[in-house]
């Protein structure tokens, strides 16, 4: 063991009273600090109550195994390596602990040398998560934060728990009055804030349904009920295959009148089985119909025409500089040029200064949505 790994705190989790002293006994040895626990509740208890620099657990255990006290650490400690050992290897029980961020996997017997080993490198890949964290945190990358599927798994149902809706004004150009407010989703997990964040945790974890219901169900309960105004509310593609989306009984549906249902350009809809079919019942039920992320996203027609969006929004990316920009100019002038012909509502997002709103209201955009008319509120 180097120097740096002396001292590093092990918690041993086992119920075999002679198998736990052997190995407690083998890494203080090899210069760890050891803790024992005899079942997996003692160890969680020991895990609240300090740090320690990795966890070596048997599988086997009464109560809580081995893989159930995994994903119970997981919901505490992304970074906290854990090395399972078992008596019994089962392919089942490998995979699990695989998918669940197990660092390593050991058969029993294990040697001295290969535990204090395992263990040495357990310590060492600790020191390297929480330098990385500290090196996002400071970089300000938080959203790439999310460990192992475990600790996906525990933020996303944080995030869901905890989602709030902040409503931010979309006003109309020519007068400045509220048009009506886009549903942004909020959370208190620090790494899934983003949207895309969050929205890419749930295709990972396919729960991506769950996500968009709770979005859609949250949104339809802390809307204004002005019926005058509009509710902007983002759809991913998968939501498209939902049927709650279509049921009578939604929370949306019953006020299917006053919602834009806001699909993005950045998400591919190949995976909407029978697209044109399901926007026509959407708009049946009363709702309308946006294409989000305008110019930004795919640049193919085939969506866009099977969409037939009542409304377009110009992505940010093309909207901020409009003002200095004659490219930006000529984009934005262009495309309200020809969604006026087609009787599509233009929106530009991003506006954050006078100039940039000055730009789009005299380039023809009928609506605008940014900090400069509004930021997003609770």
């Amino acid at each position: 063991m180097s120097d740096a790994d002396s001292g590093a705190g092990i918690l041993v989790a086992d119920d075999d009273p002679d198998v736990l002293f052997a190995v407690s006994e083998l890494l203080k040895t090899a210069g760890f600090n050891v803790e024992t626990a005899s079942n997996g509740s003692d160890a969680l208890r020991s895990l609240g109550e300090r740090q320690f620099d990795a966890l070596l657990s048997d599988i086997a255990m009464p109560d809580m195994d081995g893989i159930a006290l995994l994903r119970k650490v997981r919901e505490r400690h992304l970074d906290l390596p854990v090395v399972l050992m078992t008596g019994e290897p089962r392919m089942d029980t490998a995979i699990q602990a695989v998918e669940h961020g197990a660092l390593r996997y050991l058969l029993k017997p294990v040697s001295g040398a290969a535990l204090a080993q395992a263990m040495e490198s357990a310590v060492r890949l600790h020191r390297v998560a929480r330098w990385k964290r500290e090196a996002l945190v400071y970089l300000g990358a938080e959203r790439k934060l999310v460990g192992d599927h475990a600790g996906l798994e525990s933020s996303l149902a944080q995030a869901i728990d905890t989602l709030t809706i902040a409503f931010q004004p979309i006003v109309r150009a020519s007068s400045g009055e509220i048009y009506g407010h886009e549903a942004l989703v909020r959370n208190s997990i620090i790494a899934l804030q983003h949207p895309t964040a969050l929205f890419e945790a749930a295709e990972r974890l396919g729960a991506t349904q769950k996500l968009g219901r709770t979005i859609r169900a949250r949104a339809a309960h802390s809307a204004r009920t002005n019926g005058s105004e509009s509710l902007f509310v983002n759809l991913h593609p998968t939501d498209l295959n939902d049927d709650e989306l279509f049921s009578d009984t939604a929370p949306l549906s019953q006020r299917a009148s006053s919602v834009v249902l806001e699909v993005t350009e950045r998400t591919s809809l190949h995976t909407v089985s029978n697209l044109k079919g399901r926007i026509k019942t959407l708009r049946a039920m009363g709702f309308r119909i946006a294409v989000d992320d305008l110019g930004a996203g795919y640049a193919g027609l085939t969506s866009f025409a099977a969409l037939e969006p009542d409304v377009v929004k110009l992505d940010m990316s093309i909207v901020r500089g409009v003002d200095a920009d004659p490219i930006r100019r000529k984009l934005v002038s262009s495309m309200a040029a020809m969604c006026r012909e087609l009787g599509i509502l233009v929106v530009a997002e991003g506006v954050e200064t006078l100039p940039e709103y000055q730009a789009v209201v005299e380039l023809g955009c009928d609506l605008v949505q940014g900090f400069w008319t509004g930021r997003p509120i609770s």
